[in-house]
């Protein structure tokens, strides 16, 4: 007998469709697992074996071949379980074929039957969707993923038994209800732009980076804030689009970091790995790559403290999520593009002891201690932060003062009302924010006068600017424009944008 059952798999952070071929034949008892299996997968013979047995199922005592298609892509996971277990029971001819027809299976199992929870769930449901599947039974435990795609019917189930019901139309399984996406964008946050003292122009640096989606680099002494600011950025960063929330939501699915509870992220990332991550932590990797930091700050914000205590080399993998917005990492095993359209915040004290400049401690850093440790960050890497500014301590004035200042509210709207702007100049070309405009854009909409023209070109010969800096700093204007409602770039936004680039000296 043989059988053709629909299941699925993962690559990258999309799903891919696996057709399983099930055949029994007469021969000696033998299971063979064909089709690049992973070792998970090679493991899901015994697995259905013992699982059809503990269920009241027959297991076929002859030749059994199950071929996992396309052969060419390894199969990672433990979700074709499923398929497999639902293909042998076609053979032994207790489901008919006709009734497995536009139906996808997911699902790891275990010895007794029951149907365990897998990861990548969201990403498989979207792919069987733009295949053409009609239905697709997932884990009961994924349930808060099935319910966020509409267009085809999600069932779940907590054991094999419930399945193989609902196909022979003993006892039907009900299609998960669907969920609007975007229902709860009540957000709530445990911090606040108004509990920071000072640091007015760190302040408004952020709100630019939050608004156009420009990285940063605070520098300053310890103690001046650089971290409480940062983690305050999320707090006035706009609400995601459906598309954006999905995108993320697929990211942590396939990595197993979506909780239960929440069924889709709605909250912008916001990651900080410690500076002794490795290079493939950050960017991505393994023998089958798999996201790393900088993707799973998607949409959000990648936080380095201490940035020059990073390793130098894991620092320069991050040019090109930077440029490009995506990671392109080569294993022999396969090529994969993750996405990492993020706003780097990144954090560094002036020198080694971290005093340089302080008005109240002395540096006790040589100078060529100091040249040592800013060389750590390499000015390629420099090149591609659009604002760097130098914090300063906040004094005792500053902190005793009871006036609250700007709450991340006020802010926010302020940030929103400037993305509506940029999101109706760039949605043409899928773009969202001012920082991922390219050359083009940029000649098109960062257009100067007279008058602001002859500003940057100044800063740009006094200065020595390469001409990355000169589109960055553009960009940076077009958002302080856009912060101002005005059409065109002025001479002041040219000059603020300068400022914040070029503060610290580096």
């Amino acid at each position: 007998m043989f059988a053709q059952v629909l299941g699925q798999t993962t690559k990258g952070i999309d799903g891919e469709m696996i057709l399983v071929e099930a055949d029994v034949s007469n021969g000696l008892p033998n299971f063979d697992l064909v089709g690049l299996p992973a070792m998970a997968v090679r493991e899901s013979k015994e697995r259905v074996k013992a699982a059809l047995r503990n269920s009241d199922y027959p297991f076929p005592m002859t030749k059994i071949t199950v071929n996992l298609a396309p052969a060419d892509l390894r199969k990672e996971g433990s979700g074709l379980d499923l398929p497999i277990a639902i293909g042998l029971l076609c053979c032994s001819r207790i489901i008919k074929q006709e009734k497995l027809n536009g139906k996808v299976f997911v699902g790891e199992l275990s010895l007794d039957g029951c149907i365990r929870k897998v990861s990548g769930v969201l990403s498989m449901i979207i792919d069987a969707k733009r295949c053409g599947a009609k239905e697709i039974f997932i884990p009961q435990a994924n349930a808060a993923e099935g319910k966020l795609i509409h267009g085809i019917d999600v069932y779940t189930a907590a054991t094999l038994t419930e399945i193989v019901e609902h196909l022979l139309d003993n006892k039907k399984l009900i299609p998960l209800p669907k969920e609007n996406i975007m229902q709860n964008k009540q957000r709530i946050y445990h911090v606040d732009f108004a509990d920071v003292k000072g640091q007015l122009v760190a302040r408004r640096a952020l709100e630019i980076a939050a608004a156009g989606g420009h990285s940063i680099l605070m520098v300053g002494a310890p103690g001046c804030g650089k971290t409480m600011l940062a983690r305050r950025l999320v707090t006035i960063l706009p609400p995601m689009t459906e598309s954006e929330a999905l995108e993320v939501t697929k990211i942590y699915s396939i990595v197993g970091m979506l909780s239960q509870t929440d069924s889709i992220m709605l909250e912008r990332p916001f990651r900080s790995p410690h500076h002794s991550v490795s290079g493939s932590a950050l960017l991505g990797g393994g023998s089958t790559p798999r996201p790393g930091e900088v993707t799973l700050s998607h949409n959000g914000v990648l936080f380095l403290d201490e940035l020059p205590e990073f390793d130098r080399a894991t620092l320069e993998m991050l040019r090109q999520p930077l440029e490009d917005g995506e990671v392109s990492i080569s294993r022999v095993r396969g090529n994969m593009t993750f996405p990492s359209r993020i706003i780097l915040v990144a954090a560094a004290n002036p020198c080694p002891c971290g005093f340089l400049g302080d008005s109240r401690h002395i540096c006790s850093c040589k100078q060529r201690d100091i040249d040592n440790y800013r060389r750590k960050i390499s000015g390629p890497l420099l090149d591609r932060i659009d604002m760097q500014i130098n914090l300063a301590r906040v004094e005792f004035g500053d902190l005793k003062n009871k006036t609250a200042g700007e709450s991340s509210d006020v802010i926010r709207q302020r940030v929103v009302k400037a993305r509506e702007i940029q999101q109706r100049r760039l949605e043409p070309w899928g773009m969202h924010c001012n920082a991922q405009m390219g050359r083009s854009e940029v000649v098109k909409y960062c257009s100067l006068d007279d008058k602001a023209q002859a500003v940057l070109e100044k800063y740009f010969n006094i200065l020595n600017l390469s001409a990355r800096s000169h589109d960055r700093i553009l960009k940076v204007a077009r958002t302080i424009a856009d912060l101002a409602s005005c059409e065109n770039i002025q001479a002041t936004h040219i000059a603020e944008a300068v400022t914040l680039r070029t503060s610290t000296g580096r």
